[in-house]
């Protein structure tokens, strides 16, 4: 008999759907989807498979699909959803339910997932009737990969899943699984319109986000770049979306132009932009600096699929669409457009460009070759930045490993870095790599984490050697979370005595679930340990015991430098340092 299990199991696959990260719930669906070839990966805890299927979706263009039980297991998947939400990510989350005749009885492990998923879900359904079935799993899709992309839940009560299948009447035979399903493109008058705003400019800007990458755009925007010859500054989830080291790349801006910070020495050109092009950004708090990095004065122009975005925080010309189809548009147009201004300007803007980039050098060199101990971190990425491929992908947690990758690792045109900046909560490095090999399993998948982050998800390095899945990890460990340690630094003169936990050798517990453990604590030790761990095709993790005082180059610090590393405080037999 085929069942309602079988027919969701069905449409999954024909969406695409290889792999569900799951933990063996919903029993009967999971059955049915292994039977077809559908393979399970078991997560160890349901907010790290959450964060898989995040990463696998940003790497393959795909829905990442997660399934859990009811109840408490279905609250852990909340966080991993709200940075998917807010990162345009979709997501297919699907959830057991119990069955009709035990609801509001409190029957075991039952909540209001409708409600629990209220704020962080696009889209929640229940499926109750077999017959509907299949076109349940078809909308989830259609709303997670239409517009702008996002999670999408579907309830699925154990009691329906063994109902016999209802044979719809209208076949359903699509592939709704890729994203963006659609590409709309923005009103022509207005590509016109923008295109002589930036041809007739004194200083234009462009700003790349996230969407660039979302919509597979970086070959467009770099056609927009060289046709207009405009220079291009990204937000941290937006790097990669142009050539760090073309002639008109300004490299990650947002909140990492502090006094070492590669913007840093671009800041004039991006202040003083007087048509400013968003590209695929929610221009929020970190990835403007406070919304201050460009002028209040500038003509400012949005690129972006969702309305509401375009225009939420600067009053702009508005390209409502695709960010791959409006760059093309707007390119079409400014071909069309007399440019003579912006190429009587290029080879002057090229050699401020760089002018600025050797500054930067100049300025951060010590640091790059320092041989101290503890390792300074940037002498680390530059190791690290000897050894990378424009293949290899590169993935943070959230917090200072975002900021140092944003900074101190150079970006070729179209390579990935995931970071987790959404919401950026902590532990989502580890996991967010691991559902990136399951998208590129041929491509080198790099994690940087901070000790405190990969304490949250320590559990996953299993998940990755028992289902082979060879990524490297660095964690900078520093045995405190330096972030917390510097933000309440600056602005209280003092810390609380949440910062500092006692050491913990990462090697070790690597070791423990059979992966490969190295323990780095010398900077002459750093790029054998990487080319090791890189060339090994292990599971590995590299503990690089970097200094605690230091940190990357965040704009907002700038001013309490002298304070930055004030005395920890400390209880019990711990003294200050």
């Amino acid at each position: 008999m085929t069942t309602v299990a079988d027919v969701i199991a069905g449409a999954l696959a024909r969406h695409g759907v290889g792999t569900i990260l799951g933990q063996s719930n919903p029993t009967e669906l999971m059955l049915a989807a292994e039977r077809i070839g559908i393979r399970q990966i078991l997560y160890r805890t349901e907010n790290a498979g959450g964060a898989m299927a995040d990463g696998f979706a940003r790497i393959s263009g795909r829905t990442g699909v997660v399934a859990a039980q009811n109840g408490p297991a279905a609250t852990l998947l909340v966080a991993p959803m709200g940075e998917a939400l807010k990162a345009s990510i979709p997501m297919l989350v699907l959830v057991q339910e119990v069955p009709a005749a035990h609801r509001d009885r409190n029957a075991f492990q039952e909540m209001d997932h409708v409600a629990l998923f209220a704020g962080v879900s696009k889209w929640t359904r229940r499926i109750d009737d077999p017959a509907r079935a299949e076109d349940a799993v078809d909308h989830a899709f259609t709303v997670a990969n239409s517009g702008r992309p996002g999670p999408v839940v579907l309830l699925v009560p154990r009691d329906v899943l063994g109902l016999p299948a209802v044979p719809a009447r209208f076949p359903r035979t699509a592939d709704l699984g890729a994203f963006p399903l659609d590409r709309p493109r923005p009103d022509a008058a207005e590509v016109t319109r923008a295109a002589r705003l930036l041809a007739q400019a004194r200083s234009p800007l462009v700003v790349a986000g996230g969407g660039v990458h979302g919509s597979g755009a970086v070959a467009e925007l770099a056609a927009l770049q060289e046709t207009a010859h405009l220079p291009v500054v990204t937000t941290n989830m937006g790097k990669g979306a142009v050539d760090e080291s073309g002639p008109l790349s300004l490299g990650v801006a947002a909140n990492v132009t502090g006094e070492r910070g590669p913007a840093h020495f671009h800041l004039d050109l991006i202040s003083g932009a007087d048509v400013v092009l968003l590209v695929g950004t929610r221009t929020n708090e970190n990835g403007t600096e406070g919304w201050t990095l460009t002028s209040p004065d500038a003509t400012y122009i949005h690129i972006d699929v969702d309305p509401l975005e375009v225009g939420r925080n600067y009053e702009s010309v508005r390209l409502l669409g695709d960010a791959r189809a409006a760059l093309r548009d707007l390119t079409a147009a400014l071909a069309e457009t007399d440019l003579g201004t912006r190429a009587a300007t290029s080879a002057e803007l090229k050699a401020t460009i760089a002018a600025g980039r050797r500054r930067h050098i100049e300025a951060v060199t010590p640091l790059l070759e320092s041989g101290g101990t503890p390792i300074a971190p940037e002498r680390l990425f530059a190791e690290l930045g000897r050894l990378l491929d424009p293949e290899d992908i590169v993935v943070t947690d959230a917090s200072y490993s975002s900021f140092w990758v944003a900074s101190h690792l150079r970006a070729r045109q179209g390579q990935r870095f995931l970071m987790p900046r959404g919401l950026a909560g902590l532990g989502w490095g580890l996991p967010l790599a691991l559902g990136a090999k399951i998208a590129a399993p041929g491509r080198r998948v790099i994690a940087v984490v901070g000790d405190g982050g990969f304490a949250h998800v320590w559990s996953e390095v299993e998940t990755a050697v028992r289902e082979d899945l060879p990524v490297t990890v660095v964690v900078l460990d520093n045995s405190l979370l330096g972030a917390q340690r510097h933000a309440e630094n600056a602005k209280f003169g003092e810390t609380t005595t949440g910062i500092e936990f006692a050491p913990v050798d990462h090697a070790a517990i690597a070791s423990a679930v059979g992966a490969a453990g190295i323990a780095v604590d010398h900077p002459d030790a750093v790029a054998p340990a990487l080319r090791k761990a890189l060339d090994s095709g292990r599971v590995t993790v590299l503990d690089v015991v970097v200094d605690p005082d230091a940190y990357p180059p965040v704009r907002a610090f700038d001013a309490f430098a002298d304070r930055l590393n004030a005395p920890l405080r400390r209880t019990g037999a711990r003294t200050a340092t």
